[in-house]
């Protein structure tokens, strides 16, 4: 589906045939949002919802967005994952206004419609009418009035939802490499709940996107990361995408704390610079491989957060053209001892809304989004590493911020 005018005029030029250039017109204009609402977020794509250690009970349930959307996501009596729009068949009332908790059914404030943990329009009051007057016709079905009910897929864990009908298996969407990564965190061990966090952020929904895509900022941009090699261009790293581009790890190897003949555009090392507890910085090796950061995006808002021994779902919630919410799902193994747990949620410092490292992405993103929005005319660059669009063995690269807007154009038909 292309975006373009009622008169059929594009909307949005591209600035030429690859995907080294951005225009910034996709950042600001509300066309172009909304086209992405209804071809990206609940089109043919995969969007998590919860983890199912957040509905462990039937008749627990957790709200939800996918794009913004409000959905349910339930245990229902039979033990099965539903998902469920928040919007009551009759009136469109947003029914559902807590965070969580356990019910036996839903009903709307409005008209008292009720329904059950799988959608299913159970009562309707004065049905029949009140002594023989009014009430719905007789030829009323309940059947036919329940809850959207979304497509629902279960991975190890991880809960994920699409409003489309014919959106191709998870497996699939994924693909065998970036299935295998997911799996390297979701890999059928049972997992505990360890908090929430969540922050709105005033910059498009493509920026958070594309800042974790983006290594070649994380040499520069973060001093944390760069002082104590957590996460620099000098490491052991590479840059693998799927097929398509719409998915993409960025994989890094801890280095040391000291400057090298590689480090010399990195200002913000600081090698004299200690810190007072330095437990933060003590991972221990807990996955196949020598990695000690994987971060995972999914096609479209999803960023599964491997950094030490911290892990998190962070899902982009869109907002508007220029805002999104970020929320953070973080969480372990039910099978961690005490040290590990408090390892994981010390390490959890790094990141979230106040986090030493994710407070700068923060910051930059609004400031991306204030020079965007009164040049809109202009285009971004994106030509670090090349303009080729494969997997790369170096952290020198743009490679996932081009994969991403090879599959956005080919989507949404630009």
């Amino acid at each position: 589906m292309s975006v373009s005018h009622a008169d059929n005029a594009p909307l949005v030029t591209w600035p030429n045939d690859g995907y080294d250039r951005i225009p910034y017109q996709i950042y600001t204009d509300p066309e172009v949002y909304r086209q992405e609402l209804e071809t990206i977020f609940y089109g043919d794509s995969w969007g998590f919802v919860a983890l199912e250690v957040e509905v462990p009970n039937a008749g627990d349930f957790k709200s939800a967005w996918i794009g913004e959307r409000p959905v349910i996501v339930t245990r229902a009596e039979d033990g099965s994952v539903n998902v469920i729009a928040n919007r009551c068949a009759h009136r469109g009332v947003k029914f559902c206004h807590k965070d969580s908790g356990n019910a036996e059914n839903f009903t709307c404030p409005y008209h008292q419609w009720m329904y059950d943990l799988k959608g299913n329009l159970l009562g309707v009051p004065f049905r029949r009418g009140i002594d023989g007057q009014g009430g719905m016709p007789k030829d009323f079905d309940r059947a036919n009035h329940g809850l959207d009910k979304l497509q629902v897929h279960c991975e190890n864990g991880a809960i994920f939802a699409s409003f489309s009908e014919t959106v191709e298996p998870f497996a699939g969407f994924l693909g065998p490499e970036m299935l295998g990564y997911f799996n390297r965190v979701f890999d059928g061990r049972e997992l505990t709940l360890l908090g929430y966090s969540r922050q709105l952020i005033p910059g498009n929904w493509k920026l958070m996107m594309e800042n974790l895509k983006d290594p070649y900022h994380a040499s520069l941009l973060h001093i944390f990361l760069i002082t104590f090699g957590l996460f620099r261009a000098d490491n052991q790293s590479s840059v693998a995408m799927d097929d398509t581009g719409r998915h993409a790890c960025l994989i890094s190897k801890r280095g040391e704390q000291k400057h090298t003949d590689k480090t010399r555009d990195m200002k913000r090392l600081w090698e004299d610079f200690n810190l007072q507890d330095p437990r933060i910085l003590d991972p221990v090796p807990e996955f196949p491989g020598d990695a000690t950061v994987v971060m995972q995006t999914l096609w479209p808002s999803l960023i599964i957060q491997q950094q030490s021994n911290t892990l998190a779902m962070r899902q982009i919630v869109p907002r508007g053209p220029g805002r999104h919410e970020l929320r953070w799902t973080y969480f372990g193994y039910a099978d961690d001892d005490e040290e590990m747990t408090r390892r994981r949620l010390r390490q959890a410092n790094l990141m979230g809304p106040a986090g030493l490292v994710s407070v700068d992405d923060s910051e930059v993103l609004k400031v991306s989004q204030d020079g965007i929005e009164p040049f809109e005319e202009a285009a971004a660059v994106a030509e670090m590493g090349g303009r080729e669009t494969e997997s790369q063995d170096h952290m020198v690269t743009e490679v996932g911020v081009r994969g991403f807007y090879k599959y956005y154009r080919q989507v949404m038909g630009l």
